[in-house]
């Protein structure tokens, strides 16, 4: 017997084909087409994700911390591997069951519920099904949000097939809520903890959600081709951001309507940066060089995907080529380095760039994404060749050290992912890829050895290169997390560069200014010696210890001070106290003045801070002197030349004999120079009358036109190579200061001896401008340059 209970549960197998025989024919022929096309690509999505879920699982697992973690995956490993067919069967399923319910007219909303049941209680359970349900729910908001063109193209269609009910992204069969609620239906298949079971949902994101737009791509031509809604209008774009801020990427980012390719027209709303109107003429020149290279004007009309190629195979979607890169990026973050490391020359470097093209179409056909007949769009070639340029450009740029040049090349797979998921990477400078790109170069402008010792910033540009390889997937916004980091660390470095250059500055200025008092002081003492004929203590007083006397009067004091002026008074009167006395008036005079000469010289001797015993010394000296003096002895007279000429010849009877020669020849030679030139030295006063002896030409223009903050190469004779920056310009001898990227001092420079090394190449500017700019420049050029021959219309 059969209670009534009972025959609840029993299935009447003809009924149940009855329905699905009626649940067919009202799919209807377009929905089969629909669902066919759905299923088969699907299919491959899911594929692809396997693959690379034993992957991943395998990398998670050598990589754990301890054992219970690394078994945790390797149990994850074997239960996958297990029940694969069986879960890709009952997404199949539910997928088929989808569209039935839609075609029925019962679609269900696929919404995952992350709210517990009420009354429930939060139990272990609980936690797990809500982590779940936002991990669902998130990544079909990301793929509603990057697809959203597509979807409500396809809603609208399909809400024609149905006879005009409303279709939404909710109750769209193809839809991500209605693809990733049938994947967690299946995936309850697999006995997987939570951790595991997450990260399989995230690589389902990855591999399948972003995937999804060759299927709608596929769909929506399809349905066109049937005519249904043909010339249907994409949904409102919302308003970009401000003109100089960056709008986040639609197509293949994060929301709004797709990017125009490489090679077609940039937008000419607000979301280029305006401030730069020449950034938007050079963009749109390269994309019309571009297109110039393959022979034929781009259909500038057309997204890539749909241009008018009738005689071409299918080409590869984006996402194809996002898949490949991913696959590329995440098993080997060294294949960038590996390529460019050792590039040493253009050649070399263009041989690097076409092996990452070539490895990345053949790793298009070892996942599967083309068939063998697909071919790689002109716009997505154009942008692999775009970026191949940038980083060629790279490897070549002398603005960059050979280190930093290494490490960034390594960035190339990342930002071919970039330049395919946002095609305004190459149209706004407020881009976040591009402004960490700029920035990590800019940070390099001043790299060398000696200027980081610890490799404390090569080791931070590493860092960044290395969080891009290792997390970035499709989510742009790592670039501008990464950049904020970098510039936080680049500014503690600046304050405490700052403080050294400072004091670098400072210390150069306080000896600039003690220069210029020792200039001064020498030229008021030899303006009153004169060429007079004076005795040896009165030279050698006047010389060192009363110089140095006007010194520290003048920089303590100032030249209107009345310290300054009774020190020039004193030499003055000291001179003349040396003079021969032909009549009793000069002796009455000097007997006079001969105790106020003493007290000045004891209290300026004193203020130097000369020892006693050598002040006591000097007066002796002049007191004996004095004494000669009026005693009428003769006393020994020589003027300033001949005092030097003797101090010069007495030092090369010390010297060596190998010095000796070169020495006497010296003091022949000062023999013959300006008197200035033979008490200060010819260094000292250079700056006074080089400007009458300069040779006019654009090394020294070059040099003139330098301003603080620019940086230089710098070569000395043994061939070492260091980065320098000017810091600052002496307004006294115009001499300019080079300090290093931690303010450290470098070198000091006359104008003419920087033009000098301008001009044999032994100094080099390097350029300001951003690295995204300078490279785009010498693109275009090299593009002309290939081109303008055949198109002199380009």
């Amino acid at each position: 017997m059969v209670s009534p209970d009972d025959s609840k549960k029993i299935i009447d197998l003809q009924q149940r084909q009855a329905v699905q025989s009626a649940a067919g024919d009202r799919l209807g022929d377009l929905l089969k087409r629909v669902r066919g096309i759905a299923l088969k690509r699907i299919a491959g999505l899911v594929g692809v994700l396997f693959e690379n879920i034993d992957d991943a699982l395998f990398d998670l697992a050598e990589k754990a911390e301890n054992n219970a973690a690394q078994t945790q995956f390797f149990d994850g490993m074997r239960e996958v591997r297990k029940k694969r067919h069986l879960v890709e069967r009952r997404f199949q399923e539910q997928v088929t069951r989808t569209f039935n319910e839609f075609a029925e007219g019962r679609a269900r909303v696929a919404r995952p519920d992350v709210t517990p049941q009420a009354g429930a209680g939060l139990s272990l359970v609980d936690d797990q099904e809500l982590e779940q349900s936002l991990a669902v729910s998130g990544m079909v908001a990301k793929a509603n949000s990057r697809w959203s063109r597509a979807l409500f193209q396809i809603n609208q269609r399909l809400s024609v097939l149905t006879g005009g009910g409303s279709v939404d992204d909710a109750i769209n069969p193809i839809g991500p809520a209605a693809l990733g609620d049938a994947f967690r239906e299946a995936t309850r298949e697999f006995d997987l903890g939570l951790h595991v079971r997450l990260i399989v949902y995230k690589l389902f994101d990855r591999y399948v959600m972003s995937g999804l737009d060759g299927l709608y791509e596929e769909v929506n031509a399809e349905l066109i081709q049937a005519g249904v809604l043909p010339q249907i209008a994409a949904t409102p774009v919302r308003a970009p951001g401000a003109a100089g801020t960056y709008s986040p990427p639609a197509a293949h980012g994060a929301a709004g309507a797709p990017q125009p390719a490489v090679g077609e027209p940039a937008p000419a709303h607000g979301g280029y940066d305006q401030a730069s109107a020449w950034q938007a003429e050079l963009y749109q020149t390269l994309n019309k060089l571009l297109a110039g290279r393959r022979g034929h004007p781009h259909d500038i009309g057309l997204p890539a995907a749909l241009e008018p190629e009738p005689a071409a195979p299918p080409v590869l979607s984006p996402v194809d080529l996002l898949s490949a890169l991913t696959i590329l990026q995440s098993q080997n973050p060294q294949v960038a380095h590996r390529h460019h490391a050792q590039a040493g020359s253009i050649a070399d470097a263009a041989q690097a760039v076409q092996q990452i093209k070539h490895d990345l179409l053949e790793q298009v056909e070892r996942i599967g994404a083309a068939d063998g007949h697909h071919h790689v769009s002109s716009a997505d070639e154009d942008t692999i060749d775009l970026v191949g340029m940038l980083f060629e450009y790279i490897l070549q740029d002398r603005n960059l050290p050979a280190e930093m040049q290494a490490v960034l090349s390594r960035l190339q797979i990342p930002y071919l992912k970039v330049a395919i998921l946002d095609r305004h990477l190459f149209a706004q400078r407020a881009h976040p890829a591009r402004r960490l790109l700029d920035a990590l170069a800019q940070a390099g402008l001043g790299w060398s050895e000696e200027a980081d010792p610890d490799h404390r910033l090569l080791d931070r540009v590493r860092q960044s290169v290395e969080k891009i390889l290792t997390d970035f997937d499709d989510d742009l916004a790592i670039f501008q997390r990464e950049l904020e980091s970098f510039e936080a660390f680049l500014e503690q470095g600046r304050k405490r560069a700052g403080l050294a250059e400072q004091r670098v500055a400072e210390a150069a200025r306080g000896r600039e200014r003690l220069q210029d008092a020792r200039r001064t002081a020498a030229r008021e003492i030899l303006l009153r010696i004169d060429e007079r004929v004076l005795p040896p203590i009165i030279h050698a007083v006047l010389s060192r210890p009363w110089a140095n006397y006007l010194v520290v009067a003048l920089l303590r004091h100032g030249e209107q001070s009345e310290e300054w002026r009774n020190g020039l008074r004193f030499v003055d009167e000291f001179v003349w106290s040396a003079l021969p006395k032909q009549t009793e008036a000069d002796r009455q005079r000097l007997h006079k003045v001969k105790p106020q000469i003493e007290r000045a010289l004891r209290h300026g001797l004193g203020t130097i801070g000369l020892h006693d015993n050598e002040i006591n010394e000097t007066m002796r000296s002049l007191a004996d002197f004095y004494t000669s003096l009026q005693g009428g002895a003769p006393v020994e007279r020589k003027t300033v030349r001949e005092v030097v000429v003797e101090r010069a010849c007495l030092h090369a009877a010390a010297a060596s004999a190998e010095q000796a020669e070169a020495v006497t020849e010296q003091a022949a030679d000062v023999a013959g120079s300006p008197v200035e030139e033979i008490l200060l030295g010819a260094s000292t006063i250079e700056a006074d009358r080089v400007e009458d002896d300069l040779h006019e030409d654009e090394y020294l223009q070059r040099a003139r036109a330098l301003r603080p903050g620019t940086w230089l190469e710098l070569v000395d004779e043994h061939g070492h190579r260091e980065r320098a920056k000017l810091s600052w310009i002496s307004p006294i001898s115009s001499k300019y200061l080079f300090v290093n990227r931690r303010g450290l001092k470098v070198d000091d420079k006359t104008v003419t001896a920087l033009a000098a090394e301008l001009r044999a190449g032994t100094a080099v500017i390097l350029e300001e401008a951003p690295l995204f700019d300078r490279a785009l420049d010498a693109i275009v050029a090299r593009l002309r340059e290939d081109h303008e021959p055949a198109h002199p219309g380009l």
